[in-house]
């Protein structure tokens, strides 16, 4: 039987990040809906550059789930808190200033749960931490928000009460805290002020660190339940991730890669398959065997990583655009979410 580490805490964790995701997709809605319903165009604006980064960072939060490798549901008391929130944002009870405090709770919200993650992640693995890594760039922005949202909750609360507009130097004390955030969780938080989505060979790039980081861990450790457990995460890592290259990536790279290299590609991962097959059926407590096994493995697999790092995303710099990279991302991202629910990486609400 392939174990994966620490199940109940991986479970837990998995669940936290489909709360993360569904709080992430409300977030969205509501910049939508306040967009449409204020008038001040310095507000406007702010609220779709904020939409801009929360649409991307969806995205993102789809990555490292699917780095982190198990599919989960969110808490069913998520789900139903979400339900009564997009109500009130999309009626007529609350005024706008209400609205916007409501949404600048949420970002609270999203700031905490993302850090908390991080900071568990600290203590499950160094291979749980390396899959959540991204999550980081959103906590920031979310953070960076939070102080917009001040700003504009200023102007809108004077507006309320008074009829009159607030001081405009609230813009320049909103800058000055966001640098000041920016100073305080640099160390702590790895911050990406890169745009754009993660291409293919991003997310590839993030499936190979972490399989390395597992071979590192499983080759330390002289526990045959560690070794087991570490042996389980890397046969269910590597065999989604090899189904959604052959599924979603091969296809597409084979015309302009080539039939031979992209074949060659296809050998690898089937004699990968194979060595995992072999691997399963040796007991762990033969702890020299299995890690000459193990060790067997991570050489073939480093082989195949070197190519395609190599020659197959040069490849595909040279014949995608940055669009249609990004594009393959998420088909790639896609197909590995539905690879993993077939395989049972699934948590528990």
């Amino acid at each position: 039987m392939v174990v994966t580490l620490d199940d109940t805490k991986r479970s837990a964790l998995a669940v936290k990040l489909a709360d993360i995701k569904a709080l992430q997709q409300l977030l969205i809605e509501n910049e939508q809906q306040l967009i449409k319903e204020v008038s001040d165009q310095e507000i406007a604006e702010r609220l779709r550059n904020m939409l801009n980064d929360d649409q991307k960072n969806l995205g993102v939060l789809e990555t490292v789930i699917g780095q982190y490798g198990i599919q989960a549901e969110p808490k069913k008391t998520i789900t139903e808190m979400i339900e009564k929130v997009r109500k009130l944002q999309q009626g007529s009870d609350m005024s706008l200033y209400e609205k916007v405090f409501q949404h600048e709770l949420l970002k609270h919200q999203q700031v905490m749960s993302g850090l908390t993650v991080h900071k568990a992640a600290q203590k499950i693995g160094a291979d749980v931490l390396l899959a959540i890594a991204p999550l980081n760039t959103i906590n920031f922005e979310n953070r960076a928000h939070q102080e917009q949202l001040k700003g504009v909750l200023e102007v809108l609360g004077v507006r309320e009460l008074t009829g009159l507009d607030a001081d405009q130097g609230i813009w320049a004390r909103v800058q000055d805290a966001m640098a000041a955030v920016s100073g305080v969780l640099g160390s702590a938080v790895t911050q990406n002020t890169d745009k754009k989505d993660l291409n293919i060979q991003d997310v590839i790039r993030l499936d190979h660190g972490k399989v390395n980081t597992l071979f590192t861990q499983l080759l330390a450790s002289n526990d045959p339940q560690k070794i087991q457990e570490y042996f389980g995460q890397i046969y269910k890592d590597l065999s989604a991730h090899a189904e959604a290259e052959e599924q979603v990536v091969y296809p597409r790279v084979r015309p302009f890669y080539g039939q031979n290299d992209t074949q060659e590609l296809y050998d690898e991962q089937a004699q990968m398959k194979k060595m995992l097959e072999q691997i399963k059926g040796i007991n762990p407590s033969n702890i020299e065997q299995f890690k000459g096994q193990i060790k067997q493995l991570m050489d073939a697999v480093g082989d195949h990583i070197r190519q395609e790092e190599s020659s197959m995303f040069a490849a595909i710099r040279n014949n995608l655009n940055t669009e249609q990279s990004e594009q393959l991302a998420t088909e790639f991202k896609a197909a590995k979410t539905e690879i993993q629910k077939k395989l049972g990486v699934v948590g528990a609400k």
